[in-house]
């Protein structure tokens, strides 16, 4: 009969918790923790209240690539690079840290969360398996992500060379108009 210890199932239980809360994936859950399935299934309900979306993780290394996505992803892994080389954290914990930095500095500088906790692991697994990498900008020297099979010896980054659409989007288009709209009311009190 296998002995379980208290206190490593506790910790695998804090570590699934956070990771819930963090909008892990229940594959994520899986694959990070050692606890059953069904426990897993159970914590979520219990920690989300409704049960673990259906479905395949998001598994294409091409969403990382695009303009918008790339930045992000690409100060994900900047950050994550950083505490795996100058601290002793590792693996899932390692993740979790950078990923909670990039929610930081997404807050902090009033922007749209684009890269999910599933997505950003999925992204060190593509990085560690050699899918995409990471190669500096000539013109900032800036660290961005690629696919590894492409050119890098002249890459421009998409801060230095912003495609004719980028950041052109309906929300993008809806708080441009909210910015005009508060501007007008302003106009108005000023002059009465």
């Amino acid at each position: 009969m296998k002995v379980k210890s208290i206190l490593s199932e506790g910790k695998q239980i804090q570590l699934a918790t956070e990771l819930v809360q963090l909008g892990a994936r229940l594959q994520v859950l899986e694959a990070s923790t050692t606890l059953s399935r069904e426990r897993l299934v159970r914590l979520y309900k219990e920690v989300k209240g409704v049960s673990p979306p259906k479905g395949m993780l998001p598994y294409s290394e091409d969403w990382f690539t695009g303009w918008q996505p790339n930045m992000h992803s690409s100060l994900f892994i900047n950050i994550y690079n950083y505490i795996i080389q100058y601290t002793h954290i590792r693996d899932i914990d390692a993740i979790v840290k950078s990923y909670q930095l990039y929610l930081e500095h997404v807050e902090v500088n009033h922007l749209q969360c684009i890269l999910s906790f599933t997505r950003a692991w999925t992204l060190v697994r593509f990085v560690e398996s050699k899918v995409l990498s990471v190669t500096a900008c000539v013109k900032c020297t800036g660290n961005f992500l690629v696919h590894s099979l492409d050119i890098q010896s002249n890459h421009v980054c998409g801060l230095c060379h912003v495609p004719s659409r980028a950041g052109k989007t309906k929300q993008a288009a809806a708080r441009k108009a909210k910015e005009v709209q508060e501007e007008v009311e302003i106009g108005e009190v000023c002059t009465v």
